[in-house]
Protein backbone atom coordinates (compact mmCIF):
# COMPACT_ATOMS: atom_id res chain seq x y z
CA UNK A 1 0.00 0.00 0.00
CA UNK A 2 1.46 3.64 -0.27
CA UNK A 3 2.43 5.03 2.51
CA UNK A 4 1.99 8.24 1.13
CA UNK A 5 -1.72 7.72 1.06
CA UNK A 6 -1.89 6.68 4.17
CA UNK A 7 -5.22 7.55 6.19
CA UNK A 8 -4.66 7.37 9.63
CA UNK A 9 -2.86 9.96 11.67
CA UNK A 10 -1.03 8.48 15.37
CA UNK A 11 0.25 11.78 17.19
CA UNK A 12 -0.33 13.90 20.21
CA UNK A 13 -3.55 15.56 19.77
CA UNK A 14 -3.68 15.01 15.85
CA UNK A 15 -7.38 15.11 14.89
CA UNK A 16 -8.44 11.36 13.05
CA UNK A 17 -9.66 11.17 9.42
CA UNK A 18 -12.62 9.74 11.08
CA UNK A 19 -13.52 11.32 14.66
CA UNK A 20 -16.12 7.94 15.78
CA UNK A 21 -17.91 7.71 18.99
CA UNK A 22 -17.81 11.58 20.29
CA UNK A 23 -20.85 12.77 18.18
CA UNK A 24 -22.57 12.94 21.80
CA UNK A 25 -20.24 14.56 23.94
CA UNK A 26 -18.96 17.47 20.87
CA UNK A 27 -22.73 17.91 20.92
CA UNK A 28 -22.64 18.54 24.45
CA UNK A 29 -19.60 21.16 24.66
CA UNK A 30 -21.73 23.48 21.59
CA UNK A 31 -24.92 23.49 23.55
CA UNK A 32 -22.77 24.78 26.39
CA UNK A 33 -20.65 27.20 24.00
CA UNK A 34 -24.07 28.36 22.57
CA UNK A 35 -25.56 29.21 26.16
CA UNK A 36 -22.44 30.93 27.37
CA UNK A 37 -22.54 32.97 24.11
CA UNK A 38 -25.69 33.89 24.81
CA UNK A 39 -25.11 34.88 28.28
CA UNK A 40 -27.52 32.09 29.77
CA UNK A 41 -26.61 29.67 32.74
CA UNK A 42 -24.11 27.02 31.30
CA UNK A 43 -21.86 24.31 33.13
CA UNK A 44 -18.28 24.48 32.26
CA UNK A 45 -17.16 21.33 30.55
CA UNK A 46 -14.45 19.61 32.15
CA UNK A 47 -13.50 16.08 30.24
CA UNK A 48 -12.20 13.17 32.73
CA UNK A 49 -9.88 10.28 31.05
CA UNK A 50 -6.86 8.33 30.39
CA UNK A 51 -4.13 9.09 27.71
CA UNK A 52 -5.06 8.10 24.46
CA UNK A 53 -8.72 8.86 24.17
CA UNK A 54 -8.63 11.48 22.11
CA UNK A 55 -9.25 14.45 24.94
CA UNK A 56 -7.09 16.59 22.67
CA UNK A 57 -8.93 16.73 19.87
CA UNK A 58 -12.35 17.50 21.49
CA UNK A 59 -11.00 20.78 22.73
CA UNK A 60 -10.04 21.24 19.32
CA UNK A 61 -13.00 20.80 17.42
CA UNK A 62 -14.84 22.18 20.02
CA UNK A 63 -12.61 25.39 19.82
CA UNK A 64 -12.95 25.57 16.20
CA UNK A 65 -16.59 25.59 16.58
CA UNK A 66 -16.55 28.08 19.12
CA UNK A 67 -14.62 30.49 16.48
CA UNK A 68 -16.86 29.73 13.56
CA UNK A 69 -19.32 31.30 16.36
CA UNK A 70 -17.82 34.57 16.11
CA UNK A 71 -16.68 33.17 19.83
CA UNK A 72 -13.49 34.75 20.90
CA UNK A 73 -11.34 31.59 22.00
CA UNK A 74 -7.96 31.05 24.10
CA UNK A 75 -6.15 27.66 23.48
CA UNK A 76 -3.40 26.39 26.18
CA UNK A 77 -2.08 23.85 27.48
CA UNK A 78 -0.63 23.26 31.53
CA UNK A 79 2.39 21.60 32.15
CA UNK A 80 3.60 21.08 35.30
CA UNK A 81 5.77 24.27 35.72
CA UNK A 82 3.92 27.02 34.28
CA UNK A 83 1.27 28.81 37.42
CA UNK A 84 -2.59 29.69 35.81
CA UNK A 85 -1.95 33.63 35.60
CA UNK A 86 0.76 33.03 33.11
CA UNK A 87 -1.29 30.70 30.93
CA UNK A 88 -3.89 32.38 30.69
CA UNK A 89 -2.51 35.99 30.42
CA UNK A 90 -1.57 35.93 26.76
CA UNK A 91 -4.40 34.62 25.48
CA UNK A 92 -6.66 37.25 27.08
CA UNK A 93 -4.83 40.29 26.42
CA UNK A 94 -5.00 39.04 22.34
CA UNK A 95 -8.56 38.36 22.99
CA UNK A 96 -9.18 42.05 24.12
CA UNK A 97 -7.09 43.53 21.70
CA UNK A 98 -9.27 41.53 19.02
CA UNK A 99 -12.27 42.79 20.87
CA UNK A 100 -10.97 46.57 21.10
CA UNK A 101 -11.31 46.94 17.32
CA UNK A 102 -15.13 46.67 17.62
CA UNK A 103 -16.46 50.22 18.22
CA UNK A 104 -18.86 49.02 20.72
CA UNK A 105 -16.78 47.02 23.00
CA UNK A 106 -13.62 49.08 22.08
CA UNK A 107 -13.77 50.93 26.14
CA UNK A 108 -14.75 48.30 28.02
CA UNK A 109 -12.28 46.12 26.18
CA UNK A 110 -9.56 48.54 26.98
CA UNK A 111 -11.14 48.58 30.28
CA UNK A 112 -10.52 44.79 30.72
CA UNK A 113 -6.96 45.29 28.98
CA UNK A 114 -6.30 47.92 31.99
CA UNK A 115 -7.26 44.97 34.44
CA UNK A 116 -5.14 42.82 32.97
CA UNK A 117 -1.97 45.09 33.57
CA UNK A 118 -3.20 45.60 37.07
CA UNK A 119 -3.19 41.64 37.45
CA UNK A 120 0.03 41.37 35.74
CA UNK A 121 1.44 43.57 37.57
CA UNK A 122 0.75 42.75 41.22
CA UNK A 123 0.88 38.89 41.13
CA UNK A 124 4.25 39.33 39.54
CA UNK A 125 5.83 38.93 42.63
CA UNK A 126 4.75 35.77 43.84
CA UNK A 127 4.33 34.64 39.92
CA UNK A 128 7.54 35.54 38.34
CA UNK A 129 6.87 33.21 34.83
CA UNK A 130 3.73 35.71 34.08
CA UNK A 131 5.28 37.24 30.93
CA UNK A 132 2.50 39.27 28.82
CA UNK A 133 2.56 42.53 26.67
CA UNK A 134 0.79 44.84 28.76
CA UNK A 135 -1.10 47.52 26.31
CA UNK A 136 -2.55 50.07 28.72
CA UNK A 137 -1.94 51.21 32.65
CA UNK A 138 -3.31 49.58 35.17
CA UNK A 139 -6.64 51.52 36.33
CA UNK A 140 -6.01 51.60 40.42
CA UNK A 141 -8.22 49.29 42.10
CA UNK A 142 -8.98 46.85 38.93
CA UNK A 143 -7.74 43.35 40.12
CA UNK A 144 -4.48 44.55 41.30
CA UNK A 145 -4.69 43.32 45.05
CA UNK A 146 -2.30 40.52 44.69
CA UNK A 147 -4.50 38.14 45.42
CA UNK A 148 -5.09 35.65 42.64
CA UNK A 149 -8.30 34.71 43.97
CA UNK A 150 -9.81 38.19 44.01
CA UNK A 151 -8.02 39.92 41.29
CA UNK A 152 -9.19 36.98 38.64
CA UNK A 153 -12.49 37.38 39.64
CA UNK A 154 -12.23 41.03 38.82
CA UNK A 155 -10.41 40.67 35.37
CA UNK A 156 -12.57 38.01 34.07
CA UNK A 157 -15.70 40.48 34.89
CA UNK A 158 -14.16 42.90 32.98
CA UNK A 159 -13.52 40.52 29.80
CA UNK A 160 -17.09 39.19 30.58
CA UNK A 161 -18.51 42.76 30.50
CA UNK A 162 -16.56 43.77 27.19
CA UNK A 163 -17.56 40.64 25.76
CA UNK A 164 -21.49 40.83 26.36
CA UNK A 165 -21.18 44.55 24.92
CA UNK A 166 -20.25 43.56 21.50
CA UNK A 167 -22.84 40.51 21.51
CA UNK A 168 -19.94 37.50 21.77
CA UNK A 169 -18.74 35.54 24.42
CA UNK A 170 -15.55 34.03 25.72
CA UNK A 171 -14.31 30.18 25.50
CA UNK A 172 -11.26 29.47 27.28
CA UNK A 173 -9.72 25.76 26.11
CA UNK A 174 -7.22 24.43 28.68
CA UNK A 175 -6.05 21.42 28.29
CA UNK A 176 -3.76 18.89 30.81
CA UNK A 177 -6.13 20.74 34.07
CA UNK A 178 -4.79 18.60 36.34
CA UNK A 179 -1.30 19.74 36.42
CA UNK A 180 -2.92 23.11 37.64
CA UNK A 181 -2.41 23.38 41.33
CA UNK A 182 -5.51 23.37 43.98
CA UNK A 183 -4.92 26.98 44.62
CA UNK A 184 -5.33 27.74 41.65
CA UNK A 185 -8.37 25.83 40.69
CA UNK A 186 -9.89 27.31 43.44
CA UNK A 187 -9.21 31.07 41.89
CA UNK A 188 -10.60 29.66 38.91
CA UNK A 189 -13.81 28.18 40.01
CA UNK A 190 -14.37 31.36 42.15
CA UNK A 191 -14.03 33.75 39.06
CA UNK A 192 -16.11 31.58 37.07
CA UNK A 193 -18.55 31.16 39.27
CA UNK A 194 -18.96 35.27 40.24
CA UNK A 195 -18.78 35.76 35.95
CA UNK A 196 -21.86 32.54 35.58
CA UNK A 197 -23.89 34.59 39.13
CA UNK A 198 -23.77 37.81 36.62
CA UNK A 199 -24.89 36.33 33.29
CA UNK A 200 -22.00 37.23 31.75
CA UNK A 201 -20.40 35.02 28.60
CA UNK A 202 -18.00 33.37 30.03
CA UNK A 203 -16.90 29.47 29.69
CA UNK A 204 -14.51 26.92 30.12
CA UNK A 205 -13.70 23.94 28.63
CA UNK A 206 -10.77 22.15 29.60
CA UNK A 207 -9.70 18.20 29.78
CA UNK A 208 -7.59 16.40 32.16
CA UNK A 209 -6.60 12.57 33.85
CA UNK A 210 -9.57 11.11 36.06
CA UNK A 211 -8.20 12.96 38.97
CA UNK A 212 -9.14 16.31 37.98
CA UNK A 213 -12.50 15.63 38.83
CA UNK A 214 -11.27 15.26 43.26
CA UNK A 215 -9.13 17.73 42.55
CA UNK A 216 -11.80 20.25 41.75
CA UNK A 217 -13.97 19.55 44.49
CA UNK A 218 -10.89 19.53 47.00
CA UNK A 219 -10.07 23.23 45.84
CA UNK A 220 -13.61 24.19 46.10
CA UNK A 221 -16.28 21.89 47.39
CA UNK A 222 -19.31 23.54 44.82
CA UNK A 223 -17.10 23.19 42.11
CA UNK A 224 -19.67 19.76 41.13
CA UNK A 225 -22.21 22.08 40.59
CA UNK A 226 -20.89 24.52 38.28
CA UNK A 227 -18.99 22.04 36.02
CA UNK A 228 -19.98 18.88 34.08
CA UNK A 229 -17.37 16.01 33.81
CA UNK A 230 -17.91 14.05 30.98
CA UNK A 231 -16.35 10.61 31.13
CA UNK A 232 -14.12 10.21 27.79
CA UNK A 233 -13.23 6.39 27.13
CA UNK A 234 -13.00 3.67 24.72
CA UNK A 235 -14.57 3.75 21.89
CA UNK A 236 -17.60 0.97 21.43
CA UNK A 237 -16.65 -2.01 19.66
CA UNK A 238 -19.18 -0.67 16.40
CA UNK A 239 -17.79 3.07 16.66
CA UNK A 240 -13.88 1.53 16.69
CA UNK A 241 -14.85 -0.45 13.61
CA UNK A 242 -15.62 2.43 11.69
CA UNK A 243 -12.55 4.73 12.96
CA UNK A 244 -10.62 2.00 11.44
CA UNK A 245 -12.71 0.78 8.54
CA UNK A 246 -13.99 3.98 7.10
CA UNK A 247 -10.95 5.98 6.08
CA UNK A 248 -9.35 3.11 3.97
CA UNK A 249 -12.74 2.55 2.73
CA UNK A 250 -13.24 6.08 1.39
CA UNK A 251 -9.69 5.43 -0.47
CA UNK A 252 -10.97 2.61 -2.00
CA UNK A 253 -9.80 -0.23 0.45
CA UNK A 254 -11.48 -2.67 2.27
CA UNK A 255 -10.61 -4.56 5.73
CA UNK A 256 -11.63 -8.18 5.67
CA UNK A 257 -13.77 -8.86 8.84
CA UNK A 258 -10.99 -10.98 10.95
CA UNK A 259 -8.36 -8.01 10.51
CA UNK A 260 -10.71 -5.48 11.78
CA UNK A 261 -11.29 -7.97 14.84
CA UNK A 262 -7.73 -8.27 15.57
CA UNK A 263 -7.04 -4.59 15.15
CA UNK A 264 -9.79 -4.04 17.99
CA UNK A 265 -8.74 -6.61 19.86
CA UNK A 266 -5.10 -5.33 20.12
CA UNK A 267 -6.20 -1.27 20.18
CA UNK A 268 -8.60 -1.93 23.21
CA UNK A 269 -10.52 0.94 22.06
CA UNK A 270 -8.83 3.47 22.59
CA UNK A 271 -8.41 5.94 20.11
CA UNK A 272 -4.62 6.81 19.74
CA UNK A 273 -4.26 2.84 19.22
CA UNK A 274 -6.29 2.39 16.51
CA UNK A 275 -4.50 5.20 14.52
CA UNK A 276 -1.59 3.27 15.14
CA UNK A 277 -2.26 0.42 14.12
CA UNK A 278 -4.11 1.28 11.20
CA UNK A 279 -1.46 3.07 9.99
CA UNK A 280 1.09 0.25 10.82
CA UNK A 281 -1.25 -2.07 9.17
CA UNK A 282 -1.89 -0.45 6.29
CA UNK A 283 1.94 0.36 5.59
CA UNK A 284 2.63 -3.78 6.17
CA UNK A 285 -0.72 -4.33 3.34
CA UNK A 286 -0.09 -5.59 -0.19
CA UNK A 287 -3.36 -4.01 -1.23
CA UNK A 288 -6.76 -4.59 -0.61
CA UNK A 289 -8.47 -6.28 1.29
CA UNK A 290 -6.43 -5.80 4.37
CA UNK A 291 -5.78 -9.51 5.90
CA UNK A 292 -5.34 -11.19 9.32
CA UNK A 293 -2.11 -11.80 8.43
CA UNK A 294 -1.23 -8.14 7.47
CA UNK A 295 -2.09 -7.10 10.65
CA UNK A 296 -0.03 -9.58 12.34
CA UNK A 297 2.79 -8.74 10.30
CA UNK A 298 2.49 -5.17 11.39
CA UNK A 299 2.39 -6.29 15.24
CA UNK A 300 6.04 -5.71 16.12
CA UNK A 301 6.32 -2.52 14.36
CA UNK A 302 3.28 -1.26 15.90
CA UNK A 303 4.36 -2.18 19.65
CA UNK A 304 7.80 -0.52 18.66
CA UNK A 305 6.77 3.05 17.81
CA UNK A 306 4.17 2.71 20.91
CA UNK A 307 7.50 1.60 22.96
CA UNK A 308 9.90 4.42 21.69
CA UNK A 309 7.01 7.04 21.29
CA UNK A 310 3.63 6.39 23.50
CA UNK A 311 5.49 4.93 26.59
CA UNK A 312 8.91 5.69 26.72
CA UNK A 313 8.44 9.68 26.76
CA UNK A 314 6.65 9.36 29.84
CA UNK A 315 9.22 6.47 31.51
CA UNK A 316 11.99 8.99 30.80
CA UNK A 317 10.76 11.19 33.28
CA UNK A 318 10.81 8.43 36.21
CA UNK A 319 13.47 8.10 38.69
CA UNK A 320 14.76 4.69 39.57
CA UNK A 321 12.37 3.86 42.46
CA UNK A 322 9.22 5.42 41.05
CA UNK A 323 10.26 2.66 37.90
CA UNK A 324 9.89 0.16 40.30
CA UNK A 325 6.92 1.28 42.20
CA UNK A 326 5.22 0.74 38.53
CA UNK A 327 6.88 -2.38 37.18
CA UNK A 328 5.62 -3.88 40.90
CA UNK A 329 2.01 -2.58 39.67
CA UNK A 330 2.38 -4.18 36.07
CA UNK A 331 3.30 -7.34 37.85
CA UNK A 332 -0.08 -7.63 39.00
CA UNK A 333 -1.61 -6.98 35.75
CA UNK A 334 -3.56 -4.10 33.75
CA UNK A 335 -5.19 -2.63 37.63
CA UNK A 336 -6.70 -1.04 39.54
CA UNK A 337 -4.44 -2.54 42.35
CA UNK A 338 -5.06 -2.06 45.87
CA UNK A 339 -2.29 -0.35 47.51
CA UNK A 340 -1.54 -3.28 49.89
CA UNK A 341 -0.69 -5.47 47.11
CA UNK A 342 1.37 -2.82 45.60
CA UNK A 343 3.10 -2.49 48.53
CA UNK A 344 4.03 -6.14 49.58
CA UNK A 345 5.05 -6.82 46.28
CA UNK A 346 7.84 -4.49 46.50
CA UNK A 347 8.39 -5.88 49.96
CA UNK A 348 7.28 -2.45 52.01
CA UNK A 349 4.75 -0.94 53.74
CA UNK A 350 2.10 1.28 52.18
CA UNK A 351 2.58 4.31 54.41
CA UNK A 352 6.49 4.21 53.42
CA UNK A 353 5.01 4.28 49.81
CA UNK A 354 2.75 6.99 49.89
CA UNK A 355 4.36 10.11 49.42
CA UNK A 356 6.13 8.07 45.96
CA UNK A 357 2.51 7.10 45.37
CA UNK A 358 1.45 10.77 45.47
CA UNK A 359 4.44 11.83 43.31
CA UNK A 360 3.35 9.42 41.02
CA UNK A 361 0.10 10.86 40.61
CA UNK A 362 1.52 14.49 40.01
CA UNK A 363 3.58 13.08 37.80
CA UNK A 364 0.21 11.92 35.82
CA UNK A 365 1.54 8.14 35.85
CA UNK A 366 -1.45 7.08 37.98
CA UNK A 367 -4.53 7.71 39.61
CA UNK A 368 -7.11 6.40 42.38
CA UNK A 369 -9.80 5.12 41.29
CA UNK A 370 -11.10 4.42 44.50
CA UNK A 371 -10.10 4.92 48.11
CA UNK A 372 -6.58 2.86 48.40
CA UNK A 373 -6.39 2.04 44.93
CA UNK A 374 -4.14 2.50 42.19
CA UNK A 375 -4.59 2.32 38.10
CA UNK A 376 -2.23 3.56 35.23
CA UNK A 377 -3.51 6.66 34.04
CA UNK A 378 -1.80 5.49 30.71
CA UNK A 379 -3.89 2.08 28.77
CA UNK A 380 -1.19 -0.73 28.35
CA UNK A 381 1.57 0.76 30.56
CA UNK A 382 1.66 -2.63 32.15
CA UNK A 383 2.65 -4.55 29.29
CA UNK A 384 5.34 -1.81 28.24
CA UNK A 385 7.16 -2.03 32.07
CA UNK A 386 7.44 -5.92 31.39
CA UNK A 387 8.83 -5.11 27.85
CA UNK A 388 11.25 -2.45 29.19
CA UNK A 389 12.23 -3.91 32.59
CA UNK A 390 11.85 -8.05 31.95
CA UNK A 391 12.58 -10.70 34.71
CA UNK A 392 13.01 -9.99 38.31
CA UNK A 393 16.04 -7.89 37.87
CA UNK A 394 13.89 -4.93 38.22
CA UNK A 395 13.73 -6.01 41.92
CA UNK A 396 17.29 -5.79 42.57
Amino acid sequence: MDPILNPYAPGAGMPPPELAGRDDLLKRVRITLERARLGRPAKSVLAVGLRGVGKTVILLKSSDYAESKGMLVTRVEAPESRSLPALLAPGLRLAMIELARKSRARELARRALRGLAGFAGALKVKYRDIEVGLDFDPEPGLADNGDLELDLQALLQAVGEACASADTGLAMFVDELQYVTEDELAALIVALHRTAQRGLPVTLVGAGLPQLRGRMGRAKSYAERLFDFPEVGPLSWEAASTAIVKPARDLGVDFQREAVEMVLREAEGYPYFLQEWGKHVWDAAEGSPITASDVRSASASTLATLDEGFFMVRFDRLTQAERKYLRAMAELGPGPHRSGQIAAELGRTVTSLAPMRAKLISKGMIWSPGHGDTAFTVPRFDGFMRRILPGADWRL
